[in-house]
């Protein structure tokens, strides 16, 4: 059982926090720009995959370790940053490597489309998720807040509670991607955007990757 009045502050807690910009805001755009808004939609997938991860990791109990470890948070907020570092640097890296941005060259192509690669995107948002520690205290210090310790047991209710944030943002990021995509479509209109596009993409994963270290 789930109290109904902790439910419903639940979401309303949780409706705010999802509408906020912030760094998981800025991945989804940095992808809907860079790659479109398949490729926004695949990392709001793999955003709700890391939070399914992270109710998992909390239930268990490893979370925990994150908040009393200073070494274990420091380890994990590295590879983290270290992760976005890279996809930031692989992405303006693939914007200088490309042969010939003619007019012919380029309206050959869908201007719309980056030459990255997008299958990976799903992934790459499921372990930019995982690996951000702050991400897992808020599990640990958000969500017990509406767990009803009157009612069933404990680990359900935490369960409960981390597995409904993630589908209920799911939503609301599209929402953002949708707009997201409405803007970008301004920018692809001219083929040579694209790869200034792709550069600023890169630029905001590396600003992310600092923003993770403080």
């Amino acid at each position: 059982m789930i109290n109904p009045d902790f439910l419903a502050s639940f979401l309303l807690a949780s409706f705010l926090m999802a509408v906020a910009p912030g760094p998981s805001n800025a991945f989804l755009m940095a992808q809907t720009f860079a790659n479109g808004r398949a490729a926004g939609i695949q990392s709001a997938f793999g955003f709700a995959l890391g939070g399914v991860v992270h109710t998992f990791l909390a239930v268990i109990g490893l979370s925990a370790v994150l908040k009393a470890s200073p070494t274990a948070y420091s380890a994990v907020q590295y590879a983290g940053a270290a992760y976005l570092c890279y996809l930031g640097l692989m992405m303006i890296k693939g914007t200088l490597k490309r042969p010939d941005t003619s007019e012919d060259s380029i309206s050959e192509d869908k201007p719309h489309i980056s030459t990255s690669k997008k299958s990976n995107v799903m992934f790459q948002a499921m372990m930019t998720e995982v690996l951000n520690p702050k991400v897992a205290l808020f599990f640990i210090a958000f969500i017990p807040q509406f767990v009803d310790p009157t009612l069933s047991s404990a680990t359900f209710q935490l369960a409960f509670f981390g597995l409904l944030y993630p589908i209920f943002a799911f939503p609301i990021d599209c929402t953002y991607i949708y707009f997201g995509d409405k803007i970008a479509q301004f920018f692809r209109s001219n083929p040579h955007s694209q790869l200034w596009i792709d550069r600023v993409t890169g630029i905001v994963f590396i600003a992310l990757a600092i923003n993770l270290l403080y």
